[in-house]
């Protein structure tokens, strides 16, 4: 029989000890998520080209300041801007268009995931608000087209098509559930997106000033509701006399708000721990409570 305490034991035991530790460190470390919020200034001084060299600005400056987050969040339509609604179809691309194309090397070169908040999507004759998702390695992870268009003193509703289905993207950070904006006011979509295994939101937005108590009681109460991580981006700036109202937020499970943003463009980054998720969930089973209605 070996001796537990011969040199090739000790030296088997004390790799398996570093390996085990690695992997626990590992699973920490995904369980931490770094992210950055990109609150734009969209108004009318800059046309898509001029966001774009923003963007690459601010790129460049996560880059520099060594963060290295895991993802990135940008605001809904900020290459045409929600409010400039004669740009639509001029603006409007493929799924890997040229915004891809974009998002995708910059995805490369910070190693994160981006939210490219959303771009007016052609596909035949038909447009869609559409968000897209791009991994560490500049591949389109999905895409979600927004389902619930906005009508109000609005032409959205006129001009694209709305999206048929909630969206849940499962990565190696976590499930990430899509919506857009006004989607926010639908409480049904995101219970859908929690039944689909979602325990992360993502929502980039062009919510107005006009209304931004709804938006911090949305953004709180679609958290809590669904004991899930929220992490929204919104614009700033004023473009064709409507102010956006920022407050970007990051919401945890129980409904706390982590981080918000002021309606000023800005950087800011915050981190997200996973685990809440699970803890919320068996610590107040609310969600194993629901009960079918007839």
């Amino acid at each position: 029989m070996q001796d537990c305490r011969s040199p090739s034991r000790i030296i088997i035991n004390t790799l398996l000890g570093i390996m085990f530790l690695y992997l626990n460190l590992k699973r920490k470390a995904v369980c931490a998520l770094q992210i950055a919020t990109l609150q734009m200034d969209i108004s009318d001084s800059r046309d898509k080209e001029g966001r774009c060299e923003l963007l690459e600005r601010q790129f460049a400056e996560i880059l520099k300041d060594g963060r290295h987050p895991d993802l990135v969040i940008l605001p809904e339509l900020w290459g045409c801007g929600f409010f400039a609604y004669d740009r639509y179809i001029q603006d409007s691309e493929d799924l890997r268009g040229a915004t891809f194309s974009f998002l995708a090397s910059w995805a490369l070169r910070l190693h994160a995931y981006i939210l490219g908040g959303s771009i007016v999507e052609a596909e035949g004759e038909a447009l869609y608000n559409t968000s897209l998702l791009i991994d560490r390695d500049g591949e389109l992870e999905g895409s979600y087209r927004k389902i619930h268009l906005f009508g109000f003193e609005s032409q959205e509703q006129k001009l694209l098509r709305r999206g048929e289905f909630p969206v849940v993207i499962p990565t190696n950070l976590g499930c990430f559930g899509l919506s857009t904006c006004y989607d926010l006011r639908f409480p049904e979509q995101y219970r859908a997106m929690v039944d689909l295994g979602a325990d992360i939101f993502l929502v980039p937005a062009a919510w107005p000033a006009a209304r931004i108590a709804h938006w911090r009681l949305f953004n709180q109460a679609r958290a809590l509701e669904n004991q899930s991580w929220l992490i929204s981006c919104n614009c700033a700036g004023e473009q064709n006399g409507s102010q956006y109202g920022g407050n970007s937020m990051v919401v945890s499970p129980t409904g706390e708000i982590i981080a918000v943003a002021e309606a000023s463009p800005v950087l800011f980054y915050s981190e997200v721990d996973l685990g809440q998720v699970r803890n919320a969930r068996e610590s107040f089973p609310a969600l194993a409570d629901r009960q079918p209605l007839n």
